[in-house]
């Protein structure tokens, strides 16, 4: 599923959020019940971080919630699926498609494997107490990009050979 902002419709100044909120005006106007769905929980996910925070959300914190989003949904759709309930695999499975669609490209294994390495190297990490150092630099790189549980299980074990 592509949106606008895949296919270069929208101005490169506007936000993320800004474009979530015109493709959810594009999906009333054309009747797409499953995305205005999706778009909708998005913005409303946004909308209840920004209270419970009291900020405007920038790009940035708008990814990790779209990521923290597409996490919840993979999660989701391996316990409907162990449970046989595939109308809910289903519907999971379309909300992640729209939710993915504002994330970045992902990164590739050896591209992560590249930006942890050097992440180690500039922070001078020696071993695993310096685990917290390492991926707070690796943090807004991988943000949307990289499952970040995994790049932590891969550091973790890149320190302890240290």
């Amino acid at each position: 599923m592509k949106t606008c902002a895949a296919v270069g419709q929208w101005p490169k100044f506007m936000s993320l959020k800004q474009r979530i909120q015109e493709d959810m005006k594009a999906a009333l106007k054309g009747g797409d019940k499953p995305k205005l769905s999706a778009v909708r929980l998005i913005l409303a996910a946004i909308k209840q971080r920004e209270i419970d925070e009291r900020v405007e959300l920038d790009d940035s914190q708008v990814l990790a919630v779209l990521d923290k989003m597409a996490k919840q949904r993979r999660e989701s759709i391996s316990q409907f699926a162990a449970a046989g309930r595939s109308d809910l695999v289903e519907q999971e499975e379309a909300e992640l498609e729209v939710i993915q669609s504002y994330l970045p490209q992902p990164l590739t294994e050896a591209e992560v494997d590249a930006l942890i390495q050097s992440a180690v190297t500039e922070t001078g990490a020696q071993g695993i107490q310096d685990l917290g150092r390492v991926m707070a630099k690796l943090k807004p790189h991988l943000q949307g990009r990289a499952d970040l549980s995994l790049v932590s299980a891969k550091v973790k074990a890149m320190l302890a050979q240290s």
